[in-house]
């Protein structure tokens, strides 16, 4: 199961000149926008991916609001960015990545952090390529490899763990 304090929440490459190509890109940036806010809710990091922004441009807007820090990269793998892991937070092992292309950087990037010693999740609706049948590939790769999979529902009611939780009304404003 995850956990909110174990968790960090990883948007990759989600930038202004990349989503306009991106498959049903306004429903794929409205559920990150979502999971990112309910992690922010619940005391998650939530870190972004910018691919060569000087080309591609900055996290989109609407994201950006979510972000505790931004690295920028240039290898596909963000894993192979000096800074990135060598400034990754105490703890938090479990990271929920989203964003694009699902069967480019966000798959690499996955994979380098499973190389690392991480335990990268894949959340299935927070993923998007240009085509439907890269990202079915990129999550039948990810499976292939034996990583998990999930939901951002899924993230938030593990992260939630009870109705109790203090940030359950605000949550469920956000869900529904």
């Amino acid at each position: 199961m995850l956990t909110a304090s174990a968790s960090l929440l990883l948007i990759v490459d989600m930038q202004d000149k990349l989503l306009p190509a991106i498959h049903d890109t306004d429903a794929l940036r409205g559920r990150v926008a979502r999971l990112a806010q309910v992690a922010r809710l619940l005391s998650v990091p939530v870190w972004a991916t910018e691919h060569w922004p000087q080309k591609i441009g900055a996290t989109h807007a609407d994201l950006a609001l979510h972000v505790d820090r931004v690295v920028s990269k240039t290898h596909f793998n963000a894993c192979r960015e000096v800074d990135f892991l060598a400034h990754w937070s105490a703890g938090r092992t479990r990271i929920l990545l989203t964003g694009t292309e699902a069967h480019i950087c966000v798959l690499q990037t996955g994979l380098g952090l499973a190389q690392a010693g991480y335990e990268p999740v894949l959340v299935l609706d927070g993923i998007g390529s240009r085509r439907t049948s890269d990202q079915l590939a990129a999550s039948e790769r990810w499976r292939h490899h034996g990583l998990e999979t999930v939901t951002s529902e899924m993230a938030i009611y593990e992260w939630l763990e009870t109705p109790a939780h203090p940030a359950f009304r605000d949550v469920l404003k956000l869900v529904k």
